[in-house]
């Protein structure tokens, strides 16, 4: 009686346009390289025609990324409006007193920053212990192509994610992409602050359950006159720090130096 049931209320609830929108966005989900509307169609069981209205509406709402080759990419729209959802409380909630020791063991102040539509934004910040602190306060937005976080945050993705958030910045500058894989070999970023002289940025990777990084635990190291915690012990700390809040192992690299060994082959 209740399989009767079960098979009644599918039938009377069914709502075939969402179900094909779906289904293509769970398909472009398992594929890093992206498919054309055909080899999509073909994968879904369906024909071409049949895909083409929802696959064009999901591009101009900014779901799937269109390539000049017509490749279709599953975009980061889906997970920047994740980070609009109670996981982000409860990783800042989590992070905010790993934060606070690293800024007691290091004496420095430290921010968490996350990626959201092509820009980096700083959701949480915690000032160093001593009576005078340089930090970025809670809300500010930053250049991905220009921040340690935000190469932090590119580098530490599978290719087919660091394209797609590339396509969201500006202009790459030339040479990035090998700055970026050095950086996920290295482990974390150092760079000279844009905005402040005398200040190095530093930032690692607080990695997702796919290994990607969720989130960026960055610094802005001012060099103590004496007595103060070396920028090689800042860099150990927040490092740590950062694989104390990761949700997997850094392993995030693999595919972008595979990509990036395709280009120089």
């Amino acid at each position: 009686m209740s399989g009767s049931f079960d098979e009644e209320a599918e039938r009377r609830y069914r709502a075939p346009a969402l179900d094909k929108g779906l289904d293509i966005l769970e398909r472009l989900a398992t594929i890093e390289e992206g498919l054309t509307q055909i080899e999509l169609a073909k994968s879904l069981n369906r024909s071409p025609n049949e895909i083409y209205r929802m696959l064009d509406r999901l591009v101009r709402r900014g779901y799937v990324l269109r390539s000049l080759t017509d490749r279709y990419t599953l975009s980061l729209k889906l997970f920047a409006l994740g980070h609009q959802h109670p996981p982000l409380r409860r990783l800042v909630a989590q992070a905010v007193p790993v934060m606070r020791r690293f800024a007691e063991d290091a004496g420095q102040a430290c921010h968490l920053a996350v990626y959201q539509r092509g820009l980096v934004a700083v959701v949480a910040q915690v000032d160093a212990p001593s009576y005078w602190s340089l930090a970025l306060r809670a809300g500010a937005q930053l250049d991905p192509l220009e921040s340690a976080s935000g190469h932090v945050l590119l580098a530490f993705q599978a290719a087919s994610v660091r394209a797609s958030m590339l396509a969201e910045c500006a202009a790459a500058p030339p040479g990035l992409e090998v700055r970026l894989d050095m950086i996920c070999e290295r482990g974390h970023a150092v760079r000279d602050s844009p905005e402040q002289r005398g200040v190095t940025m530093l930032a690692a990777p607080v990695l997702g359950t796919d290994g990607g990084a969720a989130a960026a635990l960055a610094c802005p190291y001012v060099a103590p006159r004496a007595g103060g915690a070396s920028q090689e012990r800042v860099v150990a700390l927040l490092c740590a720090a950062g694989a104390s809040l990761s949700l997997a192992p850094r392993n995030a690299c693999s595919a972008s130096a595979a990509t990036a060994s395709a280009r120089s082959a």
